[in-house]
């Protein structure tokens, strides 16, 4: 987890495409999320899924939704730590009312949730829980008449599927979910990566580059094994 935590998340989908190309195609997010900190290191962290609607008031009585509400932060404490919340937005407008601001978000990380990942709304900007991610569709202001429609099922969000207890990498460049059989192995393949890439950066900022200066270090990089 350390070492996966030590790479950002273009460098997470460099690695996966390296172990196998089927990750060309899959396994991350395609449409740009709103970050709430890009200062924040990348979170790693298995998936607790839920699904929220916000544009009409709930049909269930008050207590019911209090208990579902509960059996969702109870998901959250229980299984592997740490967790990282991916919820999907199910209205049809995607973040008309905001699941997440300044008391969420406290709640969450007390839970030890490192952030979120949502098609949804975000609010409280200034008011988040320190070294709390989001990253969400958009920023609104209310709340309107959000409410959890279920929890602990698959999800889709921004173009990536997500199942309960996938291993996530996020940042402020989107989300990628690693195999849990390639866990291991992705900290490697990305080192190995970077020193490549390290041979063509260097070539291509000192003085005099050229083209043919540039298949010389391809050369040397791809030696690199």
């Amino acid at each position: 987890m350390a070492a996966l935590r030590s790479i950002d998340t273009p460098t997470v989908c460099n690695a996966l495409e390296a172990i196998d190309d089927r990750f060309r195609t899959a396994g991350f997010s395609t449409k740009p999320f709103v970050c709430a900190d890009p200062r924040l290191p990348p979170i790693v962290g298995y998936a607790r899924t839920a699904r929220i609607s916000a544009r009409q008031k709930p049909a269930d009585e008050p207590a019911a939704l209090r208990e579902r509400r509960l059996g969702y932060y109870r998901s959250i404490e229980d299984g592997p730590q740490p967790s990282i919340v991916v919820i999907e937005d199910t209205d049809p407008e995607p973040g008309f009312g905001a699941f997440w601001g300044e008391v969420n978000s406290a709640i969450h990380k007390g839970l030890n949730c490192l952030g979120v990942i949502t098609n949804g709304s975000i609010r409280d900007l200034d008011d988040i829980a320190p070294d709390f991610q989001l990253l969400a569709g958009i920023v609104g202001p209310s709340h309107a008449w959000v409410s959890i429609a279920d929890f602990g099922s698959p999800v889709s969000v921004h173009g990536l599927k997500v199942e309960p207890g996938d291993l996530l990498h996020a940042d402020q460049h989107g989300v990628a979910v690693i195999p849990h059989e390639l866990a291991e192995e992705v900290p490697f393949v990305a080192d190995r990566l970077t020193r490549r890439e390290a041979v063509i950066l260097e070539a291509a900022r000192a003085p005099g580059f050229t083209a043919d200066k540039l298949a010389a270090a391809w050369g040397k990089a791809d030696d690199i094994h």
